[in-house]
């Protein structure tokens, strides 16, 4: 059913002798001020609670009461253009307009598509652009980055929001970036922690902007896990920095460390010629593949004994780590092929490339961490199912950790 009468419409197109579709739109863009006018006047007349020209009520109420104070000047944004409004007043200064609020400056949701394409992977450039296109509506990348700002509140308040008690896995990676800083640019890193909760679903626990990669960088953030309300953590599935070990000890001792295999893999690969590397590749996963860590055990000796004099420094690597490399060995098949490698956030990390690739430096940290968390409530949104087989996978879990599960046995 049309909202406007036919009748309506042929007569406004008479009056109008419409020639093209710009005078369509130039006549629609009037309506929607006229309307957008008498909305604000109707506002202040329920505020007074008398019509502008209602002058016997004006009268009455005229001893000491708020009244009409003239207007102010307004253009704001839409997507029908800019349209230029006065705003009423009231001698009181207590009007708040609902329908154009005081500092807004765009309407019909001209922000929620800015932050959209920004969170795309837009330049501010190219968004000042695609929104001249849609709406015919200038505004400039410095606008562009002063609407983006405004979720920089809520990244605080996602950032420092209470964690559950108890994850029965957590996985933590970093993604680098360069950025500027004091008119250098340097490389940063980005550190993403992902949990499972023991109902079975994904989330990202945080994102941290930082120097390069560190053990010590990452206490931090571990130790600010603790500070939002984590008390246990069963099993962390990490990559292979020097010191990671120490800083999980150091804050949740009783946590299970799986160092993953597949940055294990790509670390010892650096020693070892292309034309070897097929075959050693395929040795190395006779190794992760075993049934137990024992039957690993003799595999690794096996591939010692084939390649050690050839590439000694990439067996080395898998001596030096086995202690956090055979953690899965202990579990059945359907724990192990969830932390044995951290594929879960290195997936999240190629969602990050891609709205991230066409900026080759960030101007600021909050550039780089409001344009991640965009991307992070994106791909979030999507994480609607549990780990397949988790009714099995926690009941396996409640055994092997005894307790632990229900946070009675806090790290």
């Amino acid at each position: 059913m049309s909202i406007i009468p036919k009748e309506v419409i042929r007569d406004l197109i008479r009056e109008k002798n419409f020639s093209s579709p710009d005078d369509i739109l130039a006549t629609l863009k009037e309506m929607f001020r006229e309307v957008l006018q008498e909305s604000l006047e109707a506002e202040l007349d329920e505020k007074l609670g008398y019509d502008k020209y209602d002058m016997e009520t004006k009268t009455l109420k005229a001893a000491g009461t708020n009244s009409r104070n003239g207007y102010s000047k307004k253009t704001i944004k839409t997507q029908l253009g800019d349209v230029a409004l006065n705003i009423p007043r009231d001698r009181n200064g207590e009007f708040e307009p609902q329908i154009v609020p005081k500092h807004q400056r765009t309407v019909t949701g001209i922000e929620e598509k800015i932050l959209a394409l920004y969170a795309a992977g837009m330049s501010t450039r190219d968004i000042h652009a695609q929104i001249q296109d849609l709406y015919g509506v200038e505004i400039s990348a410095e606008m562009v980055s002063k609407i983006t700002d405004r979720i920089l509140p809520m990244v605080q308040e996602w950032q420092n929001r209470p964690l559950e008690a108890v994850y029965p896995f957590i996985f933590m990676d970093a993604i680098h970036y360069k950025v500027r800083e004091e008119k250098q640019v340097v490389n940063k890193a980005a550190y993403v922690v992902m949990g499972v909760n023991t109902d079975g679903c994904k989330d990202v626990l945080g994102i941290w902007i930082g120097g390069n990669e560190s053990s010590k960088y990452w206490l931090g953030v571990l130790n600010e896990l603790k500070n939002r309300g984590v008390k246990d953590v069963l099993i962390f599935s990490v990559d292979g920095l020097n010191g990671f070990p120490e800083a999980i000890q150091a804050t949740f001792p009783k946590a299970k460390i799986q160092r993953c295999i597949i940055h294990q893999l790509r670390a010892s690969m650096k020693y070892v010629a292309h034309k070897d590397k097929k075959q050693f590749a395929a040795d190395l996963k006779t190794v992760y593949t075993a049934p137990s860590e024992e039957a690993a055990m003799d595999q690794l000796l096996a591939v010692k004994e084939k390649w050690q004099g050839k590439y000694p420094n990439a067996i080395k690597s898998w001596e030096q780590n086995w202690d956090n490399l055979c953690t899965f060995f202990a579990y059945p098949p359907e724990l192990r092929k969830i932390i044995y490698t951290t594929n879960v956030i290195e997936s999240l990390h190629s969602q990050y490339r891609k709205v991230t690739k066409t900026k080759l430096i960030f101007p600021t940290d909050e550039s780089l961490i409001k344009m991640l968390y965009l991307a992070t409530m994106n791909v979030t949104k999507k994480w609607t199912l549990r780990y397949r087989d988790w009714d099995l996978v926690i009941g396996q879990l409640s055994i092997f950790f005894e307790g632990r599960l229900d946070g009675k046995l806090a790290g």
